[in-house]
């Protein structure tokens, strides 16, 4: 790798450093000398800080191993385990109440809720998709998807299926009836929609004429007043555009001309660098930069074949509606971009300090992501992210609120840096480690003035339980995990300590991911009960599936779930003792009454699942897709899932519940599976015959063996050693 030199001795590599100078920096107001010397000062200031707190982390651990060690012939006593946690600065002491005081904070983030998107950067297709589903077929997404089942001839077919498409019809209606109301009647009965007096009249089939119960629903449409082609109304802050066009293929099957209704739906997106892609070099981590550039500039295109035609994507514009004032009506096109960039962990040998070393990936991700989105904030693009001037970097798998404080203070250097008004920069904070939820308060507190997101995290929180609590005892069995106290607790807790530091109006509260894209239906059905828990934006793994859980928002009014959580917190009290029970170990109490067919197909589904995610990961650089498991039901896998299934057998290894030879035999079997499941992928390399030389197969081999002396049970330093080796193996042979 070749390198430039630097102040103070750090080395950038030239790919780096050229892309920043040449296509970075000319379109900024920024002096390249003063960017790369004012780097230099940051990279000195706190990679010392990094390296201390990731030593706390080791200490820690290596405390609670010895606590569990010298208790483990006597009962467990919680109240001596808390205050042992307490004794070794694990758990710290609330401060006193607070409330956050973020300002500038966009609406889609502050005020609104609705989905939010998670997506690999490193594919500018996929975070174009994503930045592009702010707005949503409701048509598409149920013809599509299994929520309209197929019986009775209502299948979906290459060409348009009338009878699905009746029933789409007539979802759309009932859809219509609960967001927006009709006088005594129902949209069903509809014939025509148009605008008199300033005022949405809907004649029925019986000749009358009817409006909205809520007549301030109607906003603007477009089209005459007489025959409009489309009409906007908006409904618990998200609106909504009913579509006509009577020759329009699915318009004139329908008695109103209706051809479409679209929801605005993924308000804001997380563009990934973290647990959902493999970036694991310079050259990765520049073709990540490039799309955020690209997003920020306005500018990212990506052209693909789709059914044997050449197609270009780009980023859609906002739409103009016209109001009955006569005036227009601009609303935005695309979501509000996030993006997440690494933990403290990783290091990236992108930039060496004067001594060689690889320094902290974080720290280059805060840094470039923040210059890039200059464009954005500087107004060089019609194409606008943010209105109110900031920048949203949602930072994960931070332990606890010395390394949420490091951060904040990271963003107020940067902000100096780049001569920004203090706290531009927003935080999201990931809820994701057991000892950030523990101390989710003084987390919060840490940045206070900039934190405009907290989120809970099921997988990453669990992989950090069990290998916190490694040497306690074996685990539940990981379907149980999810009915274990400290569960229901983490995610309640989560809103509570939130809504009581002010981020009603102010942040987002947000839950996790439905994992299972295929299932739609069940995702209709289920997922409605994040926001009656008082979560203002949930993740969905796909533009389709945002569009569905948009429904949801319409069924839930989150705001005034969140005014009775407040004021019944406000009331009784209630969930100020739930630390006990947070922190309850996840334990099997007596794993004799597993059978030995249970434990084998518990450790039969880690592995599959570890191997199905693994193979994509190492041999075609994949951080997240939907991988079929041990019953094909495709699941979406990232780096959250991997963690916890290796966490979980490495932790049944290490207390008897299964031995090395046991697992090595189900890795060889589950290769094969792995290797049948993915029969139709020409860029598949089989796992299975030569095990010893297959680097994906070793990979998920070491981190099972391996996993208890991971940093925290993290899967990345071996995934990112394994693909490297893997792309110098690919490289050498294609020389050859």
């Amino acid at each position: 790798m070749t390198v430039c030199a630097i102040k103070l001795g750090y080395k950038v590599s030239n790919e780096l450093y050229n892309f920043i100078n040449d296509e970075v920096i000319p379109g900024l107001d920024v002096e390249n000398k003063k960017f790369w010397s004012s780097f230099s000062d940051i990279l000195e200031e706190y990679i010392p800080r990094n390296k201390t707190l990731l030593a706390f982390r080791e200490t820690l651990q290596t405390q609670i191993d010895e606590w569990h060690k010298n208790n483990s012939s006597t009962r467990f006593n919680q109240q001596k385990y808390q205050d042992f946690l307490y004794d070794i600065g694990y758990l710290l002491p609330d401060s006193g109440d607070f409330k956050i005081t973020s300002s500038r904070v966009d609406d889609e983030v502050a005020i609104t809720a609705g989905p939010q998107l998670v997506v690999p950067l490193m594919n500018a297709r996929f975070a174009l998709n994503a930045t592009n589903s702010r707005w949503g077929s409701l048509y598409d997404a149920l013809y599509g998807t299994d929520v309209i089942n197929e019986q009775n001839e209502a299948t979906k077919t290459i060409e348009y299926n009338p009878i699905r498409g009746g029933r789409v019809q007539t979802y759309g209606r009932k859809f219509l009836d609960q967001a927006l109301p009709l006088k005594s009647a129902s949209h069903a009965d509809t014939t025509r929609y148009h605008i008199e007096k300033g005022e949405l009249i809907i004649s029925l089939q019986n000749g009358l004429p009817v409006g909205l119960i809520d007549a301030s629903q109607f906003i603007a449409f477009n089209g005459s007043e007489d025959n409009p082609t489309s009409i906007l109304c908006c409904h618990n802050g998200l609106h909504i555009e009913i579509q006509f066009d009577k020759d329009d293929v699915i318009g004139k099957t329908d008695i109103a001309d209706i051809k479409d209704i679209l929801l605005e739906s993924a308000l804001t997106t997380i563009q990934d660098c973290e647990d959902s892609i493999a970036a694991v070099d310079t050259t990765d981590k520049v073709s990540v930069y490039r799309n955020w550039l690209g997003l920020m500039k306005g500018d990212l295109t990506e052209t693909f074949e789709k059914k044997g035609l050449k197609m270009t994507r780009s980023l859609n514009g906002d739409r103009d509606y016209r109001t009955t004032c006569g005036q227009t009506l601009t609303l935005p096109g695309r979501s509000l971009q996030f993006i997440r960039i690494v933990g403290h962990l990783m290091a990236t040998e992108a930039i060496l300090t004067p001594s060689g070393e690889a320094v902290p990936e974080g720290i280059v991700d805060a840094m470039i992501v923040s210059l890039i989105a200059l464009y954005d904030l500087n107004k060089m693009s019609e194409i606008k992210n943010s209105k109110s001037g900031s920048i949203y970097i949602v930072k994960p798998k931070m332990h606890g609120p010395d390394e949420v404080r490091f951060c904040n203070d990271l963003f107020a250097s940067i902000e100096g840096c780049l001569e920004l008004k203090p706290n531009t920069i927003k935080m999201g904070i990931m809820d994701e480690e057991r000892r950030t939820s523990a101390n989710l308060k003084e987390c919060i507190r840490a940045a206070k003035d900039r934190v405009a997101f907290i989120n809970t995290g099921f997988l990453d929180r669990t992989g950090d339980e069990i290998h916190t609590s490694m040497q306690a005892g074996p685990m539940v069995p990981k379907e149980r995990m999810k009915h274990e106290s400290w569960i229901a607790v983490y995610e309640q807790r989560n809103v509570r300590i939130g809504l009581e530091t002010g981020f009603k109006g102010r942040a987002q509260i947000g839950k996790g991911m439905w994992a299972v894209p295929e299932q739609m239906a069940a995702m209709v059905q289920e997922k409605s009960g994040q926001l009656q828990a008082g979560a203002n934006c949930a993740w969905v793994p796909s533009p389709t599936a945002a569009t569905l859980h948009a429904m949801h928002y319409h069924q839930v009014n989150v705001s005034d779930v969140q005014n009775k959580l407040i004021e019944k917190s406000i009331k009784k009290g209630e969930g100020c003792d739930d630390l006990s029970k947070l922190l309850t170990l996840p334990l099997l109490e007596d794993h004799s009454t597993l059978t030995e067919l249970d434990i084998q197909n518990e450790l039969d589904n880690n592995v599959q699942g570890i191997l199905g995610y693994v193979v994509r990961w190492i041999d075609q650089g994949i951080g997240c897709s939907t991988v079929p498991d041990i019953n094909n039901v495709g699941r979406m896998e990232d780096r959250a899932t991997l963690r916890i299934s290796s966490q979980h057998i490495c932790n049944w290894l290490h207390h008897g519940l299964l031995t090395e030879s046991q697992i090595m035999t189900s890795l060889k079997r589950m290769a094969k599976i792995v290797d049948q499941q993915n029969i139709g992928d020409n860029r598949y390399q089989e796992m299975a015959g030569d095990y010893r030389q297959n680097i994906a197969f070793n990979t998920a081999v070491k981190l099972i063996f391996e996993g208890k002396v991971q940093p925290s049970g993290y899967t990345e330093p071996l995934l990112h050693e394994m693909r490297r080796q893997k792309k110098l193996h690919t490289d050498l042979k294609s020389r050859s």
